[in-house]
């Protein structure tokens, strides 16, 4: 090898080139662009390539230096689109704090006379029949069609036109029949067959999920569930082991629908056989051995979720158990002010097959909890259990939650303790999607930590080949737990709690509340928040779906607003989505 401290031998000059020869020039920036438009060449125009002089410093080819343009996916990430978006002025596009946002307003056209007819549910085909476990009854399954399938990233719920609504396009939240709590039909994976009220559900494919119409977002609560196919309870010779297989527990808006409860860390279930509980796809002990659900065998599920208020402080970082922990067990609030939460809804109607939905954006899993589940060898997040001050608060857990599990009345135990939390940003929405996906796409950037009040612990059921469950969300319950069943001894009804979320002033515990319940809160909210979007509206000017001025193509800077690009007023789109 050559000493690199020896002389080096000069090296031969390299030859010029004949001046018939062109040399090669760098061609000026665009000079490759496509001819048509696309999403990073707005504009659509070709260059033509011509030789300049050398320029000036300072300028390129005899031409003023161009300032670099942000990438659209750069530009997306800000919650910026349109073809002149990334020319605009950091001025005209004001940054939105998280206490400042509105929700997204489109201008649409009004709406059609059908738009005023009452939701309606799916259409139901027969599809087979089974018999009870006692053999008392003939349950009908049924398939459900003509409705939309919550897809992954997308969420959808039944709306209709309202003419009180003016300056909030018009739509407003409804419900079709059933009414009340049940399991929803759009909130299901494929496949799975249900009776006409919702209660009973079941699938001859394998493990998938349907999720109820109602979340658990405080407070305590109970509702249970009757295998009606599953583990044979009483075996003959020849008889197969069981007629199919059953999961139930609770899942969050992020739990995937085609996998059984459990399967992440988006919901916690319990397992038919040998009584396992599971979560994060990790089956541990928990009923006695030997003893499984069986057949005819009913299970009640408790959940209990600390106040909306001291989950707040623990997802923004604000938590302190010496402080917030008595006061939450006490049952008044340390600085005396009742904090309510701040809904901000984005979403827009849709038409599928003479339906009308709100389409909204969707919770995505986050990278923590799936490197909590499956941790890698490399330094993460995940590397420190999840606990209430994590620094992650998708880590974060929940003080004083857990859920109890009981088997024909009798308490099984507490499987699940100290859960983790959900309110946003322990819970963030899918944003920058494609443009031109959906309506929403490309319209949520920085806008991923929302409170839609979609958010919480849905009661959840998954079945796998043939197995079948019916659900009871009370308030009338077949084996309520040993601290109402009581009641019913001394021939009293059996009531659940009613009131403030299961919690009394005093923080003595109250009895669980049925999950029935829930839906008429819901249904409350919903009507307020519509409201409350109304007024907001009315407020900054926005009334009879005008910007400021009359203005209807005004970009509405400052106001946390967006219209779609183009001005006018648009026409609701149509859906197209395979069964």
């Amino acid at each position: 090898m050559a000493d690199p401290s020896s002389p080096q031998p000069p090296r031969e000059s390299t030859p010029s080139l004949p001046s018939s020869l062109s040399q090669k020039r760098a061609l000026p920036d665009g000079a490759h662009s496509p001819a048509v438009p696309s999403p990073l060449n707005p504009e659509g125009k070709s260059q033509k390539v011509q030789f300049q002089p050398p320029a000036e410093e300072g300028t390129t080819m005899g031409r003023e230096k161009r300032t670099k343009r942000e990438s659209l996916k750069k530009r997306e990430s800000k919650g910026i689109t349109g073809p002149d978006s990334s020319r605009a002025s950091p001025a005209s596009k004001p940054k939105e704090q998280p206490g400042e946002m509105a929700p997204l307003r489109y201008k649409l056209a009004p709406p059609k006379t059908t738009d005023f007819d009452l939701s309606r549910g799916p259409v139901f085909t027969s599809h087979h029949e089974v018999q009870d476990p006692d053999g008392s009854r003939a349950i009908e399954f049924y398939e459900t069609s003509d409705h939309v399938y919550n897809k992954k990233n997308f969420h959808y719920t039944h709306c209709i036109a309202d003419p009180t609504f003016p300056s909030m396009f018009y739509y407003r939240n409804t419900e079709p029949e059933p009414y009340g709590a049940h399991l929803s039909f759009e909130d299901a994976a494929s496949y799975m067959y249900f009776d006409q009220q919702g209660t009973h559900v079941t699938s001859d494919k394998g493990f998938r999920m349907a999720r109820a119409n109602v979340a658990v977002r405080e407070g305590r609560w109970y509702w249970e569930c009757k295998v009606t196919r599953g583990i044979l309870k009483q075996r003959n010779e020849g008889d197969p082991e069981s007629h199919g297989h059953i999961r139930l527990g609770f899942a969050r808006r992020e739990a995937s629908l085609d996998a059984p409860v459990g399967f992440d860390a988006y919901s916690y279930g319990i397992r038919d056989k040998s009584g396992q509980k599971i979560h994060m796809s990790r089956p541990k002990e928990f009923f006695p051995e030997g003893e499984d659900i069986k057949e005819g065998d009913v299970i009640g599920l408790e959940i209990q979720l600390p106040s909306e208020r001291l989950h707040r402080k623990i997802v923004q970082g604000h938590y302190n158990p010496a402080v917030d922990l008595v006061a939450e067990e006490e049952g008044h609030h340390p600085d005396g002010v009742i904090e309510y939460p701040n809904i901000v809804r984005d979403r827009i109607p849709i038409r599928f097959k003479a339906h009308i939905y709100f389409e909204k954006i969707d919770y995505h899993t986050t990278k923590e909890l799936d490197e909590l589940m499956n941790p890698s060898s490399a330094p993460n997040t995940s590397s420190e259990p999840p606990h209430p001050n994590h620094p992650s608060p998708p880590l974060r857990t929940l003080p004083n939650s857990y859920i109890k599990i009981y088997k024909n009345g009798k308490l099984m135990g507490t499987p699940f303790t100290d859960l983790l939390a959900f309110l946003p940003p322990a819970s963030r929405m899918v944003h920058n999607l494609p443009a031109g996906g959906s309506a929403g796409a490309g319209l949520l950037g920085g806008r991923e930590a929302l409170d839609d009040g979609s958010v919480g612990y849905y009661p959840a059921v998954s079945v796998f080949r043939g197995g079948a469950v019916e659900c009871n969300f009370g308030p009338d319950f077949w084996c309520p737990p040993s601290e109402l069943s009581q009641e019913q001894t001394q021939g009293k009804d059996v009531v659940m709690a009613e009131g403030d979320g299961g919690q009394k002033p005093d923080g003595k515990e109250k009895k669980p509340r049925a999950v029935a319940e829930r839906y008429d809160e819901q249904i409350v909210e919903d009507i307020l928040y519509d409201i409350v979007d109304e007024v907001g509206f009315w407020s900054l000017g926005l009334g009879l779906g005008l910007g400021r001025g009359g203005n209807k193509d005004e970009k509405l800077a400052g106001t946390g607003l967006a219209m779609p690009p183009g001005g006018g007023r648009e026409e609701i789109k149509e859906l197209v989505q395979d069964d």
